[in-house]
């Protein structure tokens, strides 16, 4: 199983959104880095919803139900990828950007060498290392 970063504006998708849903498309990537790693994703492997921009934080943990297809918002734009993510649990505690940034192993995520990229690979240590932050209340 491979670990993941996926990244959304809460006001565009929110991890709140994907619990009602019960389960979304990831469509819409536009950056071949972050497209392999959508094909890279396989059913089962683990994300961290992290949200941009309006709280800067991981929220929650997703799962990958659905390995890579063609996007379908992407009729004559190319050859992109999307996957099926469903939700696994909210974090009592998002774990922020700056707490991320401020962590011994956390500040080495690719997520600071590559910042724009909205699908991120995380190391094993990494996602229990932002679960562990996730559990603290307050």
């Amino acid at each position: 199983m491979a670990h993941w970063l996926i990244k959304s504006e809460p006001s565009a998708y929110s991890y709140d959104q994907l619990v009602a849903d019960t389960k979304t498309a990831w469509t819409g990537v536009r950056n071949f880095t972050a497209r392999n790693n959508l094909r890279a994703m396989k059913v089962g492997d683990l994300c961290l919803f992290y949200h941009s921009n309006e709280g800067k934080a991981v929220v929650g943990v997703a799962r990958v139900v659905q390995d890579g297809y063609p996007d379908p918002t992407a009729a004559g734009e190319g050859d992109w990828t999307a996957v099926d993510v469903a939700p696994k649990k909210k974090l009592a505690q998002p774990v922020t950007l700056d707490a991320m940034r401020a962590h011994k192993l956390l500040g080495k995520m690719v997520l600071f060498k590559q910042g724009r990229l909205s699908v991120v690979p995380v190391t094993k240590e990494e996602f229990d290392a932002v679960l562990e932050l996730g559990k603290k209340k307050g």
